[in-house]
């Protein structure tokens, strides 16, 4: 049975996301639809990026992901399918794909041209990428559906930390639900550059510091600040029982220090 995914800004409250689940039911009827996150802030392709490249390899091969954010169809914001690790990847080409695709460069990159069976241009995961899902799940081949193109948009939003030989400079990329402020610098980056030294966490008015990474949220007290390395290894600044982001106001982009002496 065919895989595919749903990460989109429509929300949960309006009928959006159950006609674009309908469109799909029609065409594919053995097909499992899962639902990643249909609450992406609208048009914030980083958030939806940061979600879809941390789970998508929890998926089997051949599974088809919708991505639907800023996707509106103009000009210059065409709609592409990526194949990538194995994967399918159907969106739009606003700067969305390099921010998934940074690390790993993608095998194939299709513009879609399939014919449209209505003239609604703002329903793009309704009446363009659910279509175009459903004919990947049947078996159907990309060279059907689209043509191929060398590469796609590129967002310049640095994904990636500064190291230098005392210090990770990094920034916030992520806040999830729980209100924990998801960093870029990665685990294997601090402990390459930590060895056996002691280090400092800093962050806000340089007046917020960490000098202790903790392997669970409860190893502080009830709403004590912590870091911790979480599943995907990337630094979380977090506390316990409480939501980082507003009681020690973090926000996306804010810069996080890392000090080593």
């Amino acid at each position: 049975m065919a895989i595919i995914t749903l990460t989109t800004d429509l929300g949960v409250h309006d009928s959006y996301l159950a006609s674009v689940k309908a469109t799909i039911y029609t065409q594919v009827e053995d097909i499992k639809i899962v639902d990643i996150s249909n609450s992406v802030e609208p048009f914030n392709i980083l958030q939806a990026a940061y979600i879809i490249r941390n789970c998508y390899k929890d998926f089997p091969l051949g599974t088809i992901h919708i991505i639907s954010v800023d996707d509106e169809l103009t000009l210059l914001k065409e709609h592409l399918v990526v194949y990538a690790d194995g994967h399918y990847f159907i969106g739009s080409d606003n700067g969305l794909f390099s921010l998934i695709f940074n690390e790993i460069l993608p095998e194939k990159i299709f513009r879609l041209t399939m014919s449209l069976t209505t003239n609604c241009m703002t329903f793009s995961a309704k009446n363009i990428f659910a279509p175009a899902a459903c004919h990947l799940a049947r078996g159907g081949t990309l060279e059907i559906i689209g043509v191929p193109i060398d590469s796609f948009e590129t967002k310049k939003i640095d994904l990636k930390a500064v190291i230098e030989p005392d210090m990770i400079r990094g920034s916030v990329v992520y806040i999830d639900s729980y209100g924990n402020a998801i960093t870029n610098i990665k685990k294997d980056e601090f402990e390459y550059l930590k060895r056996d030294r002691s280090f400092r966490i800093i962050f806000g008015r340089e007046d917020e510091i960490i000098s202790k990474i903790s392997n669970k949220y409860s190893d502080v007290s009830t709403a004590e600040k912590l870091a911790i390395f979480g599943e995907k290894k990337q630094l979380q600044i977090a506390i316990n029982r409480g939501h980082a982001d507003k009681l020690l106001g973090l926000k996306l982009y804010e810069i996080i220090r890392i000090e080593f002496k």
